[in-house]
Parts: structure tokens; C-alpha cells; sequence
């Protein structure tokens, strides 16, 4: 008999991520280095377990939430959990608390037991041992069941194929079955009526209705499909600047080395240096200038596209500040005076006698006459009046320290 296959939807995300990537992971089980932002998830994770936990008669208090995650958090070190230095854990840690306090802040008069939390599946299905991790079940009656998955990260999105992988589990679960029947002993078949994700950062909550029959069945075929690659030993990598920048199995990873990685007493072992790249030609100065001036326009757009986006992020989280690994982020905020009618901005100057002063009316110039202390308030008032604000954000990039 084949032995079933042991399968996640992580464990998917990481195949499609880089085949190769996974192999290092599950086929030579070399675990990864620790990530402060899994420890920052884990630990809070840990906190709405202990508060949901059904076992408990009590709701625990807001202090007592605070102590226990307090006391998960003190068990590992900073760099046990990832992080560069102490300061930064202090950080995270400060921010945990502030999650904690608001989250008591908006549901501590209201929190219900749910079904399950925590609840740890495996299911055997069409040659897979399917493992799945179900943050927080909530039975809705009549066999109906919300299932709730807390992120922790700076974003929120959807990412269809966890949510219907959440599905096949619920529906197809004996074990969440049993606990539904346990309250209802009529109920035969469980049905998924919500999903969400919920932003711990943000307090925000996102339901996503229920997927069709035919998109159940494709995803399937999909998780079917990775899972024939991984028995056919199909690991090939799949390299992009920015999934090999960061992964931890680059110093022996083929993409670099040009060897194969052959296990923990092999060559791998090793850990050597990528292989140089062979000689070439030495560029001349003008090839070296044109490629630096098309490398800093690309830069430039990629820095302007990457600031909105920034921007648009903290002001969907609230964030007026964000650190990250090795930089913080501040949000700052000024305003731009924007004149639509040039005419009737010049016939005012002229009416007013303060053309002369701007010499030529540029929007630079016209500004300046605002600040102008030999201008008449009165003057500058209408001045303004013929303009609009408009409001400019952006971000000021700076160490963390």
C-alpha cells in the first residue's frame, strides 16, 4: 500500500513557491532560520487560544490575557524568536500588548465560546494525509459553521486557495463533525457559511463567501496535481531576485552553487561560497554611465511606486509609524496649493497690484506671495480662495535603531 503523502496548504504555498525550496524543507528536512514575524504571529495565536479556549467557564480578564502573553513571550530569547536585536523584541513585544488592549478594548464585553479553537486536523483523502490547523470554529446551527483565521502581518488579502482549503477541511472533517453533533445529534453534514480572516493589527474583519462546487473541484485538481509533482521527485527551482534575496537555503541551493545539494554529510554540508561568474569583457565608461542612468530611472520609478503603496498601507492600518527589519517607515503629511484657473489668478495679480511681485506667475511664485509680509492678509486670503489644497503624503524612510 502507498504511503500517504503528508500535506498542508503551507506546505503547498512553499512547492509553488520554489520546488526546490521545498525539498530542502521537507525532502532533507533542514529547517529554516527563525523569523521574527512567525514568533510575533505564534505568540499571538497563543493569546486568543487562551482567551476562546471552550474549556474554560471564564472569559480571562485583559490582565490576565497580558500576563500569559507576557510569559510566552519571555520563554524565548530575541534571537530565538528572530529578532536582530533586544530593542526590536521590545517592540514587538509593545505592539502585542497594544493589539491585546484594543482587541479587549472592542469585543471584552461581548466574547462568546466558539466550537473549537486551535483545532488540529488530519484527514486522509485521495492519498493525502491533509494536516490543517483551524485558528477558531464558530457554529452558526442547523450544521452551519464560520471558520475564523487570524493574521498577524502588515496586510490583509485574500488568498483563495487557504480559504478553500479551509473549506474541504471543515466539510470533509469527521472530527469537526463530531464536535457540531455533540450539540446538535441531528446534524449529519457540516456546511462552511462564513470564512474570515481577522486582522489582529487592525481589529478589522474580512468574510469572504463560500466557494462553488466547480471552484472546490479545480482547487482540488490543483493540490492533486502538486502532489503528483512531489512523488515524481519534480524539484526544480524557480529563482526570482526577490523570493532567493531572503531564502535561507541559498548557500546551497544548485541556482548558486552549480552543484546539487547531496544531503548532510555530502558536499552541502560545506555551506561554500556561490561560484563565480565567468570572465568577461571590461565595459567601457560610457557602457558603465548608460547603465547606471537606466539603473536609477528604474530605481526612481520602482521608489515612486513602492512609496504609494507604502502610504496607501499605513493609512488602510492607521500606521503612523512602521518598523520593519532594518528601517521604520513615518508617515508625513503636507499640502500642495493647486491653481485651475491661470487667467483668473493673473487678472487678480493685476487687479491687486501684486504682478509685479512674481514677475512671472509660476505656482512657486504665486506661494511665495502668501508668506509674504508686505502682502495684505485680506489680499492673501483671496488669493487663496481661488486655489485648492491638495493633500500630499509620503513617507520618511529611516533606520531602525
Amino acid at each position: 500500500m502507498t504511503k500517504k503523502l503528508s500535506f498542508s496548504y503551507s506546505k503547498m504555498g512553499m512547492y509553488k513557491e520554489c520546488p526546490q525550496k521545498y525539498k530542502f524543507r521537507y525532502i532533507h528536512m533542514l529547517p529554516e532560520q527563525p523569523k521574527y514575524y512567525f514568533a510575533f504571529g505564534s505568540a499571538l495565536h497563543e493569546v486568543m487560544e487562551y482567551v476562546y479556549n471552550p474549556q474554560n467557564a471564564a472569559f480571562p480578564t485583559m490582565e490576565q490575557a497580558l500576563a500569559f502573553f507576557k510569559k510566552h513571550w519571555d520563554s524565548t530569547s530575541f534571537d530565538q524568536k528572530g529578532y536582530a536585536t533586544m530593542k526590536k523584541e521590545m517592540l514587538g513585544y509593545e505592539e502585542g500588548c497594544r493589539i491585546i488592549r484594543a482587541y479587549y478594548g472592542k469585543h471584552g464585553s461581548s466574547l462568546v465560546h466558539p466550537l473549537s479553537v486551535e483545532m488540529k486536523s488530519t484527514l486522509d483523502m485521495d492519498g493525502l494525509s491533509l494536516i490543517s490547523i483551524l485558528d477558531r470554529i464558530d457554529y452558526l446551527g442547523e450544521g452551519r459553521v464560520k471558520i475564523l483565521d487570524y493574521k498577524t502581518g502588515k496586510t490583509i488579502q485574500r488568498e483563495p486557495d487557504q480559504l478553500m482549503m479551509y473549506q474541504k477541511v471543515a466539510e470533509s472533517s469527521p472530527a469537526v463533525l463530531n464536535l457540531v453533533q455533540a450539540l446538535d445529534p441531528s446534524v449529519t453534514q457540516i456546511k462552511v457559511e462564513q470564512m474570515c480572516f481577522y486582522h489582529l493589527p487592525s481589529l478589522q474583519e474580512l468574510s469572504f463567501e463560500r466557494s462553488s462546487d466547480k471552484e472546490m473541484y479545480e482547487f482540488w485538481q490543483r493540490v492533486l496535481g502538486v502532489a503528483d509533482d512531489i512523488r515524481a521527485g519534480k524539484f526544480e527551482p524557480t529563482p526570482s531576485e526577490s523570493k532567493c534575496r531572503w531564502c535561507d537555503y541559498r548557500n546551497i541551493c544548485p541556482v548558486f552553487t552549480g552543484k546539487e545539494y547531496d544531503g548532510p554529510s555530502g558536499w552541502g554540508a560545506k555551506n561554500p561560497a556561490p561560484v563565480s561568474a565567468p570572465e568577461q569583457m571590461p565595459k567601457s565608461d560610457e557602457e558603465v554611465l548608460s547603465e547606471k542612468i537606466d539603473r536609477l530611472g528604474e530605481i526612481t520609478a520602482e521608489e515612486k511606486k513602492l512609496r504609494q503603496e507604502i502610504v496607501a498601507l499605513m493609512n488602510q492600518l492607521g500606521y503612523q509609524r512602521q518598523y520593519a527589519t532594518k528601517y521604520q517607515a513615518e508617515l508625513k503629511t503636507s499640502k500642495k496649493l493647486t491653481f485651475a484657473d491661470r487667467q483668473k489668478v493673473v487678472d487678480f495679480l493685476r487687479k491687486a497690484h501684486l504682478l509685479q511681485k512674481t514677475l512671472v506667475p509660476t505656482q512657486s511664485r504665486i506661494e511665495a506671495l502668501l508668506s509674504d509680509s508686505s502682502v495684505d492678509e485680506n489680499l492673501k486670503a483671496q488669493l487663496l480662495a481661488l486655489g485648492q489644497e491638495e493633500k500630499i503624503e509620503d513617507i520618511e524612510i529611516s533606520e531602525a535603531n
